[in-house]
């Protein structure tokens, strides 16, 4: 494991990120930079409603945030996130490909993603053992045998949690799309994949029951956790205890500083609710990389 270490470490490289890692790096404090530009909402976007900028591409924006915030001094990590928490006055995040970055404050600017498979079954039992979010819901199923669906980091790092609860965990996924060092993981854990497989159906009266597979397969199930993609904001916070709003429990609560109701841990951008514009996520995004750096010199 390679360890890291960065006074402010900035999860999400969209435009909330971008520009926090600009300003925060600007006041001399180190930053680490950490996401896939690719998975940014803004990455494809056609941009032409951004002050000053009549035309352009949401993928040129962000390489020229990203070259802005190098340019400063800001590292990035092209990894996504598997794992967060508090240690003695300091953050950790684990990083997919085996690293691991130390940091003195955290800006959450990852966006938001609740990426729904689209099959019977999936809205009708949300609630009744579909969940979005394992670190949120893992403990009521503690014993049951699950099911984790999706290919990426959020899934893998879902179904190796799970193991903490039960025993019975199935990952199914067309195919996997995580580090080596996740694979080897899952390799060499008893979560049971089925690799080359989609979810076409979710089975249930008042709770669910089952998972029917393209193939046939019927694997009988209490609780489906939907996680398609990368560590997403509500998982993220959840483990570090931020607080989400209250209403949808979809979207981190900050004040006008961009703090979260944990010191040292400032959020920007979409996670932050709507309206999603980049002009919302820039504004937050300068705040939340200026107070971080001043909280990182006040301990010094």
């Amino acid at each position: 494991m390679k360890k890291h270490s960065c006074d402010v470490a900035i999860l999400g490289t969209g435009p909330a990120g971008l520009q926090a890692a600009i300003h925060a790096a600007r006041k001399k404090v180190s930053v680490a930079v950490v996401g896939k530009v690719t998975k940014s909402s803004a990455y494809r976007a056609h941009v032409e409603n951004f002050c000053c900028i009549p035309h352009a591409t949401g993928e040129d924006l962000l390489a020229q945030g990203r070259h802005q915030a190098e340019k400063f001094g800001a590292v990035f990590f092209d990894q996504d996130v598997v794992q967060a928490r508090r240690v003695d006055g300091h953050f950790e995040l684990d990083l997919e490909g085996g690293d691991r970055i130390e940091a003195k404050a955290l800006i959450l600017a990852m966006g938001i993603s609740r990426k729904k498979l689209g099959v019977p079954g999936e809205r009708e039992l949300l609630g009744k053992g579909v969940s979005y979010c394992v670190e949120c819901d893992a403990n009521f199923f503690r014993g049951a045998p699950v099911a984790v669906v999706g290919c990426e980091s959020a899934a893998v790092s879902g179904a190796l949690t799970l193991l903490f609860y039960t025993d019975h965990v199935h990952l199914i996924c067309e195919a996997l799309q995580v580090a080596d060092n996740l694979v080897e993981k899952l390799r060499h854990s008893a979560v049971k994949l089925h690799e080359g497989r989609k979810v076409l159906e979710i089975v249930g009266s008042s709770a669910v029951e089952a998972v029917v597979l393209d193939d046939g397969t019927r694997i009988p199930v209490q609780g489906v956790f939907i996680e398609r993609g990368a560590k997403g904001a509500l998982e993220i916070a959840t483990a570090l205890g931020v607080s989400l709003d209250t209403e949808s429990f979809q979207y981190v609560v900050t004040n006008k500083k961009q703090e979260t109701n944990i010191p040292g841990v400032y959020a920007a951008g979409d996670i932050c609710g709507p309206p999603w514009q980049i002009a919302k996520a820039v504004g937050e995004g300068c705040v939340a990389g200026l107070e971080a750096a001043d909280f990182v010199r006040k301990l010094s």
